[in-house]
């Protein structure tokens, strides 16, 4: 089961002061999208995002324009060997590829997230 740990919105903190700070974290690697929207690391073969585990999620807004919004996920494999991050605008330039992979990865930790309040009711 893939469950996102943690979901932030830090407001002070500048995309480059994020990935340094996930960077000690050992999230080091960064993935792109791909066509279709898979995620992949350098040349090695692209990953559903739905086999990631979101560690983290941060969002930016400019400071004067609201509508100029960024998105930063720590992403890691679920045997813990690939740890990296996923970054993207969600502006009028996002492309096809990360667009796609932005849903997919929105749809998965909603489930992912609903599995685990159905298993926190259940220990209940």
């Amino acid at each position: 089961m893939t469950i996102t740990k943690q979901m932030t919105d830090r407001t002070m903190e500048t995309m480059g002061e994020a990935i340094s700070r996930l960077e000690r974290r050992g999230f080091l690697q960064a993935f792109r999208a791909t066509q279709g929207g898979d995620l992949q690391v350098d040349n090695n073969r692209p990953l559903a995002p739905e086999s990631l585990v979101v560690e983290e999620m941060v969002r930016f807004e400019g400071e004067s324009d609201p509508s100029d919004e960024a998105v930063l996920f720590a992403l890691s494999s679920a045997d813990g060997r690939v740890q990296g991050t996923f970054a993207a605008s969600f502006g009028t330039p996002i492309d096809a590829a990360s667009a796609e992979a932005i849903q997919r990865l929105a749809r998965h930790r909603r489930r992912a997230m609903q599995i685990d309040e159905a298993d926190d009711d259940a220990d209940a």
